[in-house]
């Protein structure tokens, strides 16, 4: 018996069949198995048999290698190894003079050595054709080989394995965005089942997909076309419509100097902002620069940076006093030019513009205000500077602020309004001129009867004083008409004197719109009345209306009613009157008030 060889570990499918092949004389010869179902490469043991009696001489031809293991009088039994593809080994016999031969068919299967599928691009554009290679190495038998093209689990492309080896497949796929990430494979399947074996398998490496998708337009780049030197100013540059915005790379560069962003993406738009600066002045270009996949976008802008300081703005002297002259001066710098100095003449722009004035009390805190332009790559840029000067000057008390006039009725709450200008400012009082009584300025007091009298309101500052007198008339709450101190004219009074309704023939309150006669009689002595009408109107001026008729030697006076109704006065009616005196007319008084009825109250005091 020949010596045995290892036996083959991977399992061997054998169809045993026996054949006989009647040779002449009856000679037969068979092959044991008939049929063989083998991996690549593996071993298996082949029985020659005859019937043969006489003669007999029994052998196999193959191309694998052969060991004969046993023998007998009628078979023989070898062992092929190493059989790599599939054959057809034949047993034969010399049975005397007659021949006869037998073979048996040995199906080799083998796995596929490679599954390869080609690189895919690093990046796909969205919309455009992918096209995928697989090819398969080997793999055995071909009819039972089958090759597909997958996207993840998905089978984009079965096709069976022809006879070629290698074998290439491809599929094409038109990519979206929903791609980006995909995976990609190839997978040969080597289906063995009818022989009673598994569906085996074998996978490409997996390969991953990156896609992208641009806009037609260039990125937005929104920043300023002037720069100042030494300033800041914000820069952005952003594009929409791109996948995937995350990847998207953004580069802010001036005058090839990149730029400190900060970048943002949202859904499909991505943005990056910086600040950018300059000490020199001059043109440079901002540059945006979006890299995405392998593609480069730019968007570009010029950037004119220049110099331009604020106007200076000088006073001679900033704090002067009333009377002294200022010189008021502007300077532009750098190529800038004057358009405007408040007070000074109109002119042509210039480097300077100045002006002198003699300051008064009107220009306290006066402000001064120049402007100053630059022309830059065509656009006029304005810069402003405002100064204000301080003029010292004395009290001041006028009509405006400080009326002469107050007529109160008793009871009311009323405020003395009066104030007193100046620079510094003045300390002011008020004190009646008889007896020194202090009228608060500025608060709510109720009037009083007492409170009647000629007021002097004194306003004193380091730089001067100043004095006013104020009448206060209190209207009593008795119907009698009182004479008061003072005239309203700031004269002493000479002398009391009383009138009252029964010394007057005509009504004091005679409907309004109709002339008034008042009568007063006075006997034996000279007289002369003057009958006034004064009044506030809303647009608050006090005006006074009044008449004067004078006689030598009448004992009964007619003076002419000088009123005259108006739709928008509201007011009061007051007479005064004089008498003479040794040496000529000297002032006296009695003050006669009384209401119109359809006038109204007079209006409040604002």
């Amino acid at each position: 018996m020949a010596p045995s060889r290892a036996r083959p570990t991977l399992p061997l499918l054998l169809v045993l069949v026996a054949v006989v092949i009647p040779g002449p004389s009856g000679a037969q010869v068979s092959i044991h198995p008939k049929e063989a179902f083998l991996p690549r490469g593996a071993s298996m043991q082949v029985n020659c048999s005859s019937v043969c009696s006489e003669n007999l001489n029994l052998g196999l031809e193959t191309q694998w290698p052969k060991v004969e293991l046993d023998r007998g009088e009628t078979w023989k039994l070898f062992e092929l190894s190493d059989i790599e593809e599939d054959s057809s080994p034949l047993c034969f016999e010399n049975c005397g003079p007659i021949q006869s031969s037998v073979s048996a068919t040995i199906v080799v299967y083998s796995f596929p050595e490679r599954v390869e599928l080609d690189s895919l691009p690093t990046w796909q554009p969205v919309g455009k054709n992918l096209t995928l290679h697989c090819r398969v190495h080997g793999g055995a038998p071909r009819s039972q080989l089958s090759v597909m093209l997958l996207r993840g689990e998905e089978v984009l492309h079965p096709e069976p394995v022809d006879s070629r080896n290698p074998k290439e497949i491809t599929a094409t796929v038109l990519v979206s965005r929903d791609d980006h990430g995909a995976s990609f494979s190839c997978r040969a399947e080597l289906d063995l089942r009818p022989q009673g074996l598994a569906l085996f398998r074998n996978v490409s490496t997996v390969r991953h997909l990156r896609t992208f998708d641009l806009p037609v337009t260039i990125p937005k780049l929104d920043s300023p076309d002037l720069l100042e030197v030494g300033t800041m100013q914000k820069v952005m540059c952003s594009l929409g419509g791109l996948f995937p915005a995350s990847e998207a790379r953004i580069t802010l560069e001036l005058g090839g100097r990149t730029l400190t962003s900060e970048s943002t993406n949202h859904g499909d738009s991505v943005s990056a902002t910086a600040l950018v600066s300059s000490e020199l002045e001059g043109t440079q270009q901002l540059r945006c620069v979006l890299e995405l996949a392998d593609q480069i976008l730019e968007a570009e802008r010029t950037l004119s940076i220049y110099n331009f300081s604020t106007p200076v703005l000088t006073l001679s002297q900033q704090e002067v006093s009333e009377g002294s002259p200022v010189t008021v001066k502007c300077e532009a710098q750098g190529g800038a030019r004057v358009v405007y100095l408040s007070g000074a003449p109109p002119g042509t722009p210039a480097p300077q513009v100045q002006f002198m004035l003699n300051a008064s009390a009107e220009d306290n805190k006066r402000r001064f205000f120049c402007s100053a332009a630059l022309q830059v790559a065509g656009q006029e840029l304005l810069k402003n500077q405002t100064l204000e000067l301080h003029v010292l000057y004395g009290p001041r008390l006028d009509d405006r602020d400080c009326l002469g006039n107050w007529t109160w009725p008793e009871g009311s709450q009323q405020t003395l309004k009066c104030q007193a200008w100046g620079n510094p400012a003045p300390k002011l009082t008020c004190s009646r001129r008889t007896d020194g009584a202090l009228l608060p300025i500025g608060d709510v007091k109720t009037v009083t009867r007492e409170m009647n009298g000629t007021y002097v309101c004194h306003a004193v500052s380091s730089h001067g004083n100043v004095t006013r007198d104020v009448f206060l008339t209190v209207l009593q709450k008795d119907q009698d008409i009182q004479a008061t101190e003072g005239t309203g004219r700031g004269h002493e009074t000479q002398g009391p004197a009383s009138l009252s309704h029964k010394d007057t023939n005509a009504s004091l309150d005679p409907p309004c719109g109709q002339q008034r006669t008042a009568a007063f009689e006075l006997k034996g002595r000279q007289i002369a009345f003057t009958l006034t009408h004064l009044f506030r109107l809303w647009q608050d001026k006090m005006v006074t209306w009044g008449c004067t008729n004078q006689t030598s030697s009448a004992s009964h006076l007619w003076p002419q009613d000088c009123m005259e109704r108006t739709s928008q006065d509201q007011g009061r009616v007051s007479v005064t009157w004089t008498h003479p005196q040794p040496g000529g007319l000297q002032p006296g008084n009695a003050d006669l008030i009384t209401n119109c009825p359809c006038w109204g109250p007079l209006p409040k005091e604002e």
